[in-house]
């Protein structure tokens, strides 16, 4: 009985491995998309600010996003993008590109470049110099781009 017992649930865990890793896949999906979703929020609070409407500037509020979108950087995004997240549905389906797998050297130096000019960005913000703001805004802006345009497909219809 105990031998039964013992070899059912191994079956058991052994075939559900396929399903818990794509579960796995699903939940680094999902919280990398959350993560980005959140990022875009903050820097369209900075945009409307500095770039939009410099009329309605207000210090705190773009430094309070600018910190978040620093946090975001520094916390470890990387880890959401383990081998098969090229494939899947979090939220909805996955826009990476698998070229992301293939070309991690420049994945890695543009995830740099991003977390450097999050940083500024932060460090510049609590300056409340709107025109210094706009332009890192614009070079951190011009990071996301860079990555936007080398990893990540298009959005079909």
């Amino acid at each position: 009985m105990k031998n039964k017992l013992l070899i059912s649930l191994l079956l058991l865990t052994w075939t559900a491995m396929p399903a818990i890793a794509g579960k796995e896949e699903e939940q680094q999906i999902k919280t990398r998309q959350s993560a980005y979703i959140f990022l875009g929020w903050n820097t369209n609070r900075i945009k409307s600010q500095v770039v939009d409407y410099p009329k309605t500037f207000n210090k705190d509020e773009v430094q309070a996003a600018a910190n978040v979108i620093a946090a975001i950087a520094n916390s470890g995004l990387g880890k959401l993008y383990g081998p098969g997240t090229d494939e899947g549905v979090g939220w909805k389906k996955t826009r990476l590109n698998p070229e992301f797998f293939q070309k991690q050297e420049e994945a890695r130096k543009i995830a740099i470049t991003f977390n450097q000019e999050a940083n500024e960005l932060a460090k510049v913000a609590a300056s409340g110099d709107i025109f210094a703001i706009k332009n890192q805004f614009g070079k951190l802006s011009e990071s996301c781009k860079s990555c936007h345009d080398s990893f990540r497909l298009r959005e079909s219809f």
